[in-house]
Formats: C-alpha cells, structure tokens, sequence
C-alpha cells in the first residue's frame, strides 16, 4: 500500500474515531440522566461498546501511520 494512499486512510479512520468518541459520549449522558432505567442500563452497555470499537479504529490509525 503506498504512503501517500495509506495516510489517507489513517486520516478517514482518525475522524471516524472522532465521530465514535461524540457518540459515546452521548450515550454516557444518557447513562448517566437514568443510570437505574433500562434506557440508562442499555445505554451504558451501547457506550461501553462504541469506546472498544474507537480503540480499535485508533489501534488501526497508529498501524497505519508506522
């Protein structure tokens, strides 16, 4: 894979994991309003599951990027 095309990559995966990060954050707050309710329960679990997959999408920028 060229640089040039690679970095290009990485640079659509770093917003994507920006875009991941407000969503799990939307859903903490929402955890966070009714943490007792099952919509504060699910939206917990939904926010615990955005963080692992933006990990994974900045684990695969800094693959990139190497």
């Amino acid at each position: 894979m060229g640089s040039d095309r690679a970095e290009e990559l990485a640079d659509r995966l770093a917003a994507l994991a920006d875009d991941l990060t407000d969503l799990a954050l939307d859903r903490l707050r929402l955890a966070a309003d009714d943490p007792d309710q099952p919509d504060g329960v699910a939206a917990a679990n939904e926010e615990r599951r955005i963080t692992r997959a933006r990990r994974s999408v900045e684990k695969a920028v800094a693959l990139l990027r190497d």
